[in-house]
This record gives structure tokens, sequence and C-alpha cells, in this order.
């Protein structure tokens, strides 16, 4: 299995705006992770996933089903080179059944380097990392980037439910 999609479960649900949502705080040597607007404070997920191992069970993930975009020789080679491989990755549920890797490149590069075929991994479904974005701007944009993901998979259910009863 792609290492970056997940297993089909449920069918994932539309978000709606909290008026409540309190951006997750930033304190000065906390770890963030940024994907265009979409700051996600890893510092404060990380510590949250276990303190709740329960509702983040721990998996392996094939060090090789991870795209290696930027290239590891962009990644700082001493921190490849010191990396913790029995600390997991984390994989963040981005768009439905798609995750993406925000934390680990160094491990993930030490992994391929060293021939490493899995490393541990926690992922993250959506909402559950909502809660770590780092403004307001980028929750409301998440939740209205996420909603237009699950309306593009509508046509392509309805179809398939056509076609089941046709069958």
């Amino acid at each position: 299995m792609d290492p970056l999609t997940a297993p089909s479960q449920v069918a994932p649900g539309t978000l709606k705006l909290s008026p409540s949502f309190a951006p997750c705080p930033f304190e000065e040597g906390e770890e963030s992770f940024r994907n265009g607007i979409f700051e996600f404070n890893i510092t404060q997920m990380t510590a949250f996933i276990e303190a709740n191992p329960d509702r983040f069970p721990r998996e392996y993930i094939a060090v090789a089903g991870v795209p290696n975009y930027g290239g590891d020789e962009s990644l700082d080679q001493k921190t490849i080179a010191t990396a913790d491989l029995s600390r997991p990755v984390l994989l963040a549920e981005i768009a439905p059944g798609r995750f993406n890797l925000i934390d680990g490149n160094h491990r993930i590069a030490r992994g391929r380097r060293d021939g490493v075929a899995t490393l541990p991994a926690y992922r993250i479904h959506s909402p559950h990392h909502v809660a770590f974005l780092t403004s307001i701007m980028a929750y409301q944009k998440y939740v209205e980037y996420w909603n237009g993901k699950i309306q593009d998979m509508q046509p392509r259910r309805q179809r398939m439910s056509r076609r089941n009863m046709t069958a």
C-alpha cells in the first residue's frame, strides 16, 4: 500500500467552521510545518498524539513509498546523519484519503541512505490536525479547501453507485 494513501475506512465528512476556533499558539523553539498558507504547530501536535496513543496508533510505512520531492541533498546533512529513526514521522490527511509527510523529512532521508525498509509513523486524519493550525485565516481556508475536495468526490461516488445498481 502507498504510505501516503489511507486504507478505505469511512467516507470523510465536510468540516464546519467553528466560531470558537482558536489558533494553536506558537512559542519560540517549537517546530512548525508550512504548506502554503497552512502552518501547523508540530511540537504541540506531537505532544497531543503522544498523550492520546489510543487515538493515534503507531504504524510502519515503507520508506521507498514516500516521495522525495526536493531531494535529500537540500536537507541538512548533519541532521540527517543524527536523525532518530525510532521517532515516528507524522503523516497528515491534507485531502480526503491523501496524506503528506509533515514531520520527519530528515528521518526519511536517513532511512533511504541507510537502506531502512520501514519507519514508524502516526497518521493524523482530518479534522484532528486542524486544531494545530496557527492562524484563523489558515483555518478558514483549510475548511474551504477540504470541503471543496469532498465536493469534488461527490460526482465520482454517484457514478460508482449508479454502476453498482446496473451491474
